[in-house]
């Protein structure tokens, strides 16, 4: 299994942050938008155990599978969010967003991913894998987030 994390600073209010995660598919394709579709499949009222249908386009393939809620947290002063899915049949995944608050108007905010091939031969592509992806998708949340606190 591959693990890659990163961090940052985000100057903007938690709930705005939050809300790309934790909110309507419009919120969501800000920082993914290669998610085409997120619909509920099972809701619970703590929010781990809840299962979305999302739809991921990739080039001209759409890819569709259920994403479960491992981890959920969502107080005034931190927030956590943690997903799992199962990808091609080939990847297991995992994706843990946490926000915590610095003052009113920043936050700390960590994305660490999993991978862990279920095929031999998937194993190879991981091999292959780095940082990168996940240091890019943590700049994409600060600028999305902060160029948004800028237009408030």
């Amino acid at each position: 299994m591959k693990k890659w994390s990163s961090e940052t600073e985000i100057e903007a209010p938690i709930e705005q942050v939050w809300k790309l995660f934790n909110s309507s598919l419009e919120e969501m394709q800000k920082i993914m938008p290669q998610v085409i579709g997120h619909e509920p499949v099972k809701v619970t009222p703590e929010g781990t155990g809840s299962i979305f249908r999302q739809k991921y386009k990739e080039g001209k393939r759409v890819v569709e599978y259920d994403v479960e809620t491992l981890e959920y947290l969502n107080t005034p002063d931190a927030k956590k969010l943690k997903v799992g899915f199962v990808l091609a049949n080939m990847f297991e995944i995992t994706a843990l967003y946490e926000l915590a608050k610095v003052n009113e108007n920043k936050i700390s905010f960590s994305y660490t991913a999993t991978n862990m091939a279920l095929k031999w031969y998937a194993k190879i592509f991981l091999l292959f894998a780095n940082k990168k992806t996940v240091v890019s998708f943590v700049e994409k949340v600060k600028q999305t987030a902060e160029a948004a606190e800028h237009k408030r």
